[in-house]
């Protein structure tokens, strides 16, 4: 069986944003786990804000189709989703809204799973689920398993890696779910 293909990105373009970092691990986790894993920077070919008559004016942006082109070659996505004011990032936002307006919505049919990080004490669950909420509205059977990082600024160490080991555990669970359901439906 051919390893599963997982588009993976954060919704920060920060460079020390613990949620790329929380990715980077996660990532690490599924090429371990024998998937493929095309990591993407979102913040490195910005979108302009979505609005109506603008795509009207001059269509879906090259940035956008390039990343639609992303979404259509894999099978799965993981997504770190950092919180702003209890929802998920306006670059994430936009990101998924512009996306979905390619046709076919390249969303529909994808599985996927998101992960959280956060210097609060709940590790952005209020992001991870409205995160859940609109990829599964844009077609995406979203894995039940969660995945949040608490007080995500003290949870690294100097090289990257997560100093608890249930943190570990929890994000390893979390791709191999994602790894297992997406062979499962490709099978």
């Amino acid at each position: 069986m051919p390893a599963p293909r997982i588009l993976a990105f954060a919704g920060s373009a920060r460079r020390e944003s613990f949620n790329r970092k929380f990715l980077s691990i996660a990532v690490g986790e599924a090429r371990a786990g024998g998937a493929e894993v095309t990591a993407v920077n979102l913040g490195e070919d910005p979108f302009p804000l979505y609005e109506g008559d603008l795509e009207d004016k001059q269509g879906i942006p090259d940035p956008v189709l390039k990343l639609v082109t992303l979404i259509q070659g894999h099978q799965a996505l993981l997504i770190a989703s950092p919180e702003y004011n209890s929802l998920i990032t306006p670059l994430l936002k936009n990101t998924l809204d512009w996306c979905s307006r390619a046709e076919p919505n390249p969303f529909i049919g994808k599985v996927a799973a998101v992960i959280t990080a956060s210097p609060g004490a709940f590790g952005g669950v209020k992001s991870g689920l409205a995160a859940r909420q609109v990829l599964s509205r844009l077609g995406c059977l979203v894995i039940a398993t969660e995945c949040t990082l608490p007080r995500a600024h003290e949870a690294f160490d100097e090289t990257g890696g997560l100093k608890n080991d249930h943190a570990f555990k929890t994000v390893h669970s979390v791709v191999a779910e994602l790894i297992r359901t997406t062979l499962k439906l490709n099978a």
